[in-house]
């Protein structure tokens, strides 16, 4: 039987490449990641309520306030991010939930969706299960990056800082330069390394 010449080898195996390079692209096009969504002011609960109806898999942090009414006080939940709601979802899903009512734009950076990294979404989850209020902070870049060691949320990474003698952790989302405060004990953390720029992993990166 006549071997198969080098060029039909070539061939062959150029086209068994194309064919895994596709599959592959396939793959990438339906992985899913977190994306930051920019909302009109006071839209979010009403977008976050849309992706659900579309079927897709959203998370609106929210955080007890105190509103002062003429006649009483009123415990509300408003989003801990104003005008921001997270979108877990692939390319096809990124397109269209940028079509819910009240969305603006989606963050990027260098014209590129942020990926948001996946433990930055289930810190702040956790620490809301937990039962902590966390209350918005300034955004921070600044502090020893520290790792929690006892309570709730061990393993959790970030910068600690003192403010106005309160011990606090402070998480912050880089990719939409929001940041949350909770308070901690400065013997439930211990230091990772010392004050250095942050570093960036897929965009953003979770700091306390």
């Amino acid at each position: 039987m006549a071997e198969p010449c080098l060029n039909d080898l070539l061939e062959s195996e150029g086209i068994c490449r194309m064919s895994n390079l596709q599959a592959n692209a396939g793959v990438t096009e339906k992985r899913r990641y977190w994306y930051a969504l920019y909302t009109r002011a006071r839209f979010e609960k009403m977008v976050a309520a849309e992706l659900k109806q579309k079927g897709y898999e959203s998370f609106l942090p929210l955080h007890s306030v105190v509103r002062y009414w003429s006649d009483r006080l009123k415990t509300l939940q408003e989003p801990l991010f104003p005008s921001y709601v997270f979108v877990h979802a692939n390319e096809k899903e990124r397109y269209y939930s940028l079509q819910s009512r009240g969305v603006i734009r989606m963050v990027s950076f260098n014209s590129r969706p942020a990926r948001i990294p996946d433990e930055q979404i289930q810190a702040i989850s956790r620490i809301l299960c937990q039962g902590y209020n966390p209350q918005p902070h300034h955004y921070l870049n600044v502090g020893d990056e520290v790792e929690v060691i006892s309570g709730p949320l061990t393993g959790i990474r970030g910068f600690f800082v003192e403010e106005r003698s309160q011990q606090r952790l402070i998480i912050s989302v880089h990719a939409i330069r929001q940041s949350l405060a909770i308070e901690l004990q400065r013997n439930q953390v211990r230091k990772v390394r010392p004050v250095s720029t942050p570093r960036l992993h897929e965009n953003c990166n979770l700091v306390f």
